[in-house]
Formats: C-alpha cells, structure tokens, sequence
C-alpha cells in the first residue's frame, strides 16, 4: 500500500530567498588623509627594508599605491628626512660593488635613476689602479676556463668589458695574469694547460 505524498509547503513570504545574503555588506570606510598617508609610509619603510632604493625607484614604487603626487613627495621627503632613503649611500654601494669596472657602475647608476652629479662624483671617486686589480683578480679566478678557449686573450677581454672595465684596466689585467702564469711556470713542478701565448 503507498503512502500519499504529503503536499510540498511553500515558502514563508518573509523567508529569505537561498543563496541570497542573510544581511547587507557594510559600505567599506574610505581612508582619511591622515590614514592615507600612514599607509603609504609603512609601505616606503618595508621597501626601504627589503633593499636601498633610489629616490627615483621609491617614487615609482609610491606611484603605482597612491595617486596623489602632493602625498608621494611628502612621503619621500619624510623617510629621507629620518635617514632611511639616500641617493648619495646607494651611489656608495653600486661604486663599491666588486668585480665591476666602472662603465658598469656608470650604466647602473643612470638605469636607477641617480642625478648625473652624483653619478660623476661616485665614478671619479673610483682608484684605477684598485679597478686594475680588481680586474686581473677576476681574470684570474675565471682564467682557468678561459684557457681552454681558442682565443683566451679575446675572451678575457670581452669578458672583462661585459663586466664594465675600460681598456687601461683590460689591459693591465691581462699583463698581470700573463706574469703570474710565467712566474708559476718557473716552478719545476708547475704543469701549465694551456699556453697564455701572444700577450
């Protein structure tokens, strides 16, 4: 014997519709200027932590988080004003950065956006005998490999110039490996792989 169905009740006239929000979204509060401007800082100081940025870098950074230039330069001045952002620092690190000539530090300079003064002040402060030494050091660390090539000479240079290292430097690098080779082959118990011939 069936069972009769029971009628289907209809749905409450007050009931809330299914899947219809149970309650209104509150509207979301818009920051004051105040808040703004202590948002926008809080990110320059953990940009600033993470690395030493250029005022230019900072800047471009501030602009893709706020839209008003008056906040972004009032920020900027705030975080050098406390010591946290300097141009002429950051200049000090890329001109102290091994293994580069200063062609290299020029390029890197320029491409951060650091003012032509301060650019030139930083490569003049440079020692060319120090880059020549910096330079033949990193010759000689990657001689090895450049030894096997057909050409070590012309990879040395071309290396060296990648790296940003003027022709003096090149040069004297190369004059300065060239004389540890022969002066490791006096020793009886040197075995040389490859010939430095030619320099």
């Amino acid at each position: 014997m069936t069972r009769p169905r029971r009628p289907r009740s209809s749905p409450r006239p007050d009931a809330p519709h299914p899947g219809a929000d149970t309650a209104p979204r509150p509207a979301r509060r818009e920051r004051t200027p105040e808040e703004e401007r202590e948002a926008l800082l809080a990110y320059a100081f953990r940009a600033l932590g993470a690395r030493a940025l250029t005022a230019s870098e900072l800047r471009a950074r501030l602009e893709k988080r706020s839209e008003q230039p008056e906040l972004i330069e009032d920020v900027l001045r705030r975080v050098q004003e406390l010591g946290y952002q300097n141009d002429a620092q950051v200049a000090q690190i890329e001109g102290r950065r091994p293994g580069v000539g200063t062609f290299r530090v020029r390029q890197t300079l320029r491409r951060r956006g650091l003012d032509s003064d301060l650019i030139e002040e930083t490569v003049q402060a440079r020692d060319p005998d120090e880059e020549a030494h910096t330079a033949a050091d990193f010759l000689a660390r990657r001689w090895p490999t450049l030894a096997r090539k057909r050409d070590p000479r012309a990879s040395a240079y071309a290396l060296l110039a990648r790296r940003g290292f003027g022709s003096a430097a090149i040069w004297a690098a190369l004059r300065e490996v060239h004389e540890a080779q022969q002066t490791a082959q006096e020793d009886p118990a040197y075995e040389d792989p490859e010939d430095f011939s030619g320099a």
